[in-house]
């Protein structure tokens, strides 16, 4: 399914300080493929990109596991689904060119990663925070 695209913005902030800066860091990711670069790097980035991911992903899962949030099992799904369209990229990325590379990589970050950030994880926000310990005063 094609997303439009967007670039970071508050727009999708959360409020969640560890979530947005990994989110953000993604973003940051996607914007490097563009310029002047070789197979080797693009390849390098991409691989950075998935691992990043997963590790991101995972945080956020076992932030919502323990708090207990009932839509967990569906968050999974939409994660399971993100997973699956990075390993097919990192799958075909040999057989693309540096710029269908950066393409994809934007339509995933930018795209489907975006609307994910705005409609799936905003779903969980109002819970996590009311469950997370507020600041000393």
């Amino acid at each position: 399914m094609k997303h439009p695209k967007a670039n970071w913005s508050q727009a999708i902030v959360t409020g969640l300080p560890v979530i947005d800066g990994q989110h953000k860091e993604l973003f940051d990711m996607a914007a490097s493929f563009r310029g002047e670069g070789d197979q080797i790097r693009v390849m390098h980035t991409l691989s950075r990109l998935v691992e990043y991911a997963n590790t991101h992903l995972k945080d956020e899962e076992t932030m919502l596991a323990a708090l207990g949030y009932p839509g967990l099992d569906e968050h999974r799904l939409h994660h399971h689904e993100f997973r699956r369209l990075l390993r097919q990229l990192h799958d075909e990325a040999r057989n693309l060119t540096l710029d269908q590379i950066a393409d994809r990589a934007e339509d995933l970050i930018n795209g489907w990663f975006y609307q994910h950030i705005l409609t799936v994880d905003a779903t969980y926000v109002g819970f996590v925070k009311a469950l997370s310990p507020r600041p000393a005063a």
